[in-house]
């Protein structure tokens, strides 16, 4: 089935704007670091540029004219030379390394930021796994390539740039015939980048997809289990794995093409040198030291374009990657607070749905002209079969979602008049599985309320019935818990999550079947508990046990988006329609 979901997915569009010109925008808090950084780069280009320069010297003016003496003190004014260079090197990768951490410590804060600021919808259509990836694989792509080889690159295009201005002032000719494979190499490189792109963005997609799968069946291993999926798992991740696999050989069958194409002119330039070269040094034009000057100099010319050739290649992977992320960080933010949005007052929980429709896609409405009125401190029961859209009321009123007709208000404010976070923060939600964190039990509890003082947490937890289960901890409400709240129980983590609405006293409730998957005795602490938090409380209870509703001052009960039914428990059962019909099966008493 993953593999069905994977095969359909459509292509990614392109980024909106230039990838590298995104990517150098991140360089612009750092222009005053910049210079000295460039500085450090031109001091070792000007040394390894300077170095044969005086070498080819020192053999034509000191070894053959037999100059012992300014032989050694040449030779002291190159390690003083070198010496710089070496400092200078080291400088400049200090400081370019430091910004490019900075610049992309940045860039994973901005995709973190981005994925906590995108609306629910988006996640209903994408993987955790493969957003995992991007924040890590992907940005760890970019430092691979880019971490310590900027520094690196910016180095040798300084040197390049140094030894052609050296080479042409010691002779034209050998100057331009040592650059005659320099088009060459232009046009060896441009055509394996663009193979190259496509292959590493196959590599990115691929252990994109892996991660999703990977996410997803750790996270499922009992279900697997319990199910006997695991072989099917197996041969499932086999499968992705194996198209991973198959396109990392790819993409690496281009870099072994591509640089010992490069290799290969870098040798014809040198031996094109060397016999011209040698000709010139034995005809008298030139002498020896020139000669040998040059050949350092073509040495060095080539270094660099085999690092810059490599850093091209090996760019594309990070290209592919950074096209990924800027996809995710140009998300758009389809719920958004308005430009002139207020804070959401202190509300008394009064809730109006004003004939509302709302659809999950435009082609398929999952509300539909629905209106309904709670008074503040009221208990709404929403009833009614799966998917006839209880959990979309839910997400309407904590505007998870916003109404495609229709207005939701809150003391006759339209929720999309006010913040998001003003309003979610007068709202409380308790689920059937609710999910705890890594952390202490205190952190769990304070969740929603991060600087609660220990006395409110403790207070928060007496309330939700779960002060004396914690206090029975080995390190109390120090104990640290682990992923999804391991080891306490259902139960357990259910009153933990009543502490944590209890907490953050909110006016409005909402309880979706949060006494269901919980033994009896458990059972009885999570009522009372929950009887605690409801009090002066709007709230909107999500019930599949009708008995667990029958006090409810309004039930509604809910078919295929729309209120077909509503009343107390006591009308509805009087009518002796669908809701008393639904009660008299749970209690089987139907006829």
């Amino acid at each position: 089935m993953t593999l069905a979901i994977a095969a359909q997915q459509p292509a990614e569009p392109k980024p909106k704007l230039s990838t590298v010109g995104r990517f150098l925008r991140y360089f612009a808090p750092y222009r005053q670091e910049l210079p000295i950084a460039l500085l450090l780069v031109a001091i070792g280009a000007t040394t390894q540029a300077i170095g044969p320069l005086l070498i080819g010297w020192a053999i034509d003016n000191l070894i053959l004219a037999g100059n012992l003496s300014g032989l050694l003190w040449m030779l002291a004014a190159l390690t003083v030379i070198y010496f710089v260079g070496i400092w200078a090197i080291r400088g400049q990768i200090w400081r370019m390394g430091g910004i490019v951490q900075k610049l992309l410590g940045q860039l994973r804060q901005d995709i973190f930021d981005k994925i906590q600021s995108l609306p629910v919808s988006f996640f209903d259509r994408s993987e955790a796994g493969d957003l995992m990836s991007r924040l890590l694989n992907d940005v760890n792509t970019v430092n691979q390539a880019f971490g310590l080889t900027i520094p690196q690159v910016l180095g040798q295009t300084f040197s390049l740039v140094g030894i052609i201005i050296a080479m042409l002032a010691i002779n034209v000719q050998l100057g331009l015939l040592s650059n005659l494979v320099v088009p060459l190499m232009i046009f060896t490189t441009g055509f394996f980048s663009r193979w190259a792109r496509g292959r590493f963005r196959v590599t990115r997609q691929t252990i994109g997809d892996l991660s999703a799968k990977l996410e997803e069946d750790i996270g499922s291993v009992k279900e697997a289990q319990a199910f006997n999926r695991t072989q099917l798992n197996i041969e499932e991740f086999d499968s992705l794995n194996a198209a991973n696999r198959k396109a990392n050989v790819q993409a690496v069958a281009v870099t072994a093409a591509f640089l010992p194409s490069i290799d290969f002119l870098n040798t014809l330039a040198t031996a094109g040198v060397m016999a011209y070269g040698g000709y010139l040094a034995v005809t008298g034009v030139m002498t020896v030291g020139t000669v040998t000057a040059f050949l350092l100099y073509v040495q060095q010319f080539f270094r660099p374009i085999q690092i810059l050739s490599q850093f091209y290649t090996q760019a594309q992977s990070a290209l592919a990657g950074l096209d990924r992320i800027f996809l995710l960080l140009d998300e758009p933010a389809t719920l958004q607070d308005a430009p002139n949005a207020a804070e959401m007052p202190p509300i008394d929980g009064e809730v109006r749905f004003e004939s509302v429709g709302f659809g999950y896609t435009p082609n398929q409405r999952v509300l539909k002209n629905v209106s309904l009125y709670a008074h503040p401190g009221q208990m709404i029961a929403l009833v009614g079969p799966t998917g006839a859209g209880k959990s979309t009321i839910i997400n309407l009123i904590m505007r998870f979602y916003d109404v495609s007709e229709g207005a939701v208000k809150i003391d006759g404010i339209d929720v999309r008049d006010v913040t998001q976070a003003s309003l979610r923060r007068q709202i409380g939600i308790v689920l059937q599985d609710n999910l705890l964190f890594s952390g202490t039990v205190a952190e769990n509890i304070a969740f929603g309320a991060p600087n609660a003082t220990q006395a409110e947490i403790e207070a928060a937890a007496q309330a939700a019935n779960v002060h004396e289960f914690v206090t029975s901890l080995p390190q109390g409400y120090s104990t640290r818990l682990g992923e999804r709240g391991a080891p306490l129980s259902q139960g357990q983590r259910q009153l933990v999550s009543i502490a944590r609405a209890v907490l953050i006293d909110p006016r409005i409730l909402v309880l979706d079947e949060a006494t269901s998957s919980i033994d009896t005795r458990t059972e009885g602490l999570v009522q009372d508990a929950i009887a605690t938090l409801l009090k002066n409380r709007t709230s909107f209870v999500i019930a599949h046990r009708l008995s667990t509703v029958t006090q409810a001052d309004q039930v509604l009960v809910i078919q295929q988006g729309e209120i077909v039914e509503q009343g107390t428990h006591a009308e509805l059962m009087a009518e002796g329609g669908i809701y008393a019909n639904l009660y008299a099966l749970q209690l089987g008493t139907a006829d």
